[in-house]
């Protein structure tokens, strides 16, 4: 009887403990290397996390210019691991391979005193520093971390496109040094390029919508770096799927409403018509300059050609409206790889080169079209994917009952309510 007692009291407290660390993390062999960030997780400990890598890291065109994954990756944290104060910091910057890393590694790393380093690089150092290189610059950025007492995980980067300057075979050849050196100093290795190679095998279209050009990710794909090392660390899989753009919508518009200063517009066909009359409802004392993007007769091919100027419009536009129409945007389920590359550089295009300098909205091409047939729905499928994959606000069709001056009307004034 005393035993059944004890069993049973054992039980109860086994189950109590057990709902009370829902989102505790279990600990296991794939540990090793990280076993004091995962404790502090653990016991809701904050944890601060540094980002390292290149353009893939930083914040640049192919996610919106807001955020990446070191950003995403504290929202997965968050996510999977409640009441617990993380920080995660972007030291990724364009351009760089692991020598300009070792470099910087102090300032941008080392001083901020993390507990945790996660180093992703390969596809620049495959194109200039030679593999023996690589692989000491590796160990020397994990010995430096390790004198700060900072833990670390290895990243292989994501898939790419096959190109002569980066070829596939060449950027597995780097992959492997990443996974030796993560071997012999006993660190973990997120392989985020098995992840993507994983999609690629399943279902080759999903994998080529997690690109924004031939070698970064789009937000999608950023989503799936963060999901890949969330789970390294914690080993637990956020769900990031539903997380929509930054917030506020509009920040470059609303900080020049409120400074009383001029705005300029690019807006496709026929939204530039529009945008004008409605911005002067909404804010009738601003200044408005409306540039015509046009569109009709143009293809994909030419709409980006001309895309290709707006980075380098002097003074810069304020607000960029994308609006590709149904004519030229292909059907979700088979779009030709031509197309899919002229619409992401359409959007890549339309956006600062790092940091966001000015606002973007895409639009749906069923705004202007309420009774689209089932493949014109397909086609805008497509758009609204690729807008979205962007991180960037969509303006589209919710009811049939709307004309297309309203649904710009009503987006707009909801979007610039935000604070």
């Amino acid at each position: 009887m005393n035993r059944l007692r004890m069993f049973c009291i054992c039980w109860i407290v086994f189950t109590i403990f057990a709902a009370s660390t829902n989102h505790s993390l279990v600990l296991g062999d794939d540990t090793v290397g990280i076993s004091a960030v995962r404790q502090k997780l653990a016991s809701k400990q904050p944890v601060k996390i540094v980002c390292l890598g290149d353009s893939v890291t930083g914040i640049y065109y192919h996610t919106g210019g807001r955020r990446a994954y070191p950003e995403m990756l504290e929202i997965a944290l968050q996510q999977v691991v409640l009441q617990t104060n993380i920080t995660v910091i972007n030291a990724g910057i364009s351009g760089h391979s692991t020598v300009e890393a070792l470099k910087r590694l102090q300032k941008d790393v080392l001083d901020h005193r993390p507990d945790l380093v996660t180093v992703m690089f390969g596809l620049n150092d495959m194109a200039r520093v030679p593999k023996p290189d690589f692989q000491t610059n590796l160990e020397q950025i994990i010995t430096h971390c390790r004198s700060v007492k900072a833990e670390v995980i290895l990243c292989t980067p994501n898939g790419v496109i096959n190109t002569t300057g980066r070829p596939i075979a060449k950027l597995t050849e780097y992959n492997d040094v990443i996974k030796e050196v993560a071997r012999q100093q006993q660190v973990p290795i997120c392989d985020c390029y098995a992840a993507y190679e994983s999609i690629h095998k399943s279902d080759p279209l999903a994998w080529r919508l997690l690109l924004s050009d031939e070698i970064h990710p789009n937000m999608d794909g950023h989503k799936q770096n963060a999901i890949e090392l969330c789970l390294t660390i914690t080993g637990q899989t956020a769900k990031l799927q539903e997380i929509g753009p930054p917030q506020p919508v509009l920040p470059k518009i609303q900080a020049l409403l409120k400074g009383n200063e001029p705005i300029r517009v690019l807006a496709m066909t026929p939204f530039d018509q529009m945008i004008g009359p409605v911005f002067k409802r909404l804010a009738p004392e601003a200044k408005f300059e409306v540039t015509p993007w046009p569109t009709a007769d143009q293809s994909l091919q030419q709409l980006e050609q001309a895309a290709a100027k707006i980075r380098t419009t002097q003074p810069p536009y304020d607000l960029v409206l994308v609006a590709v129409p149904l004519a030229v945007t292909p059907p979700r389920p088979s779009p030709p790889e031509a197309a899919v590359r002229a619409y992401s550089w359409i959007l890549n295009w339309s956006l600062s080169f790092g940091l966001q300098q000015w606002d973007v909205i895409g639009i749906a091409p069923t705004v202007l079209n309420a009774n689209a047939s089932p493949e014109e729905r397909l086609s805008d499928d497509f758009a609204r994917q690729m807008i979205s994959a962007q991180d960037l606000n969509l303006i589209a069709r919710k009811s049939s009952d709307l004309t297309t001056q309203q649904i710009l009307e009503d987006w707009l004034r909801k979007s610039l309510a935000r604070p």
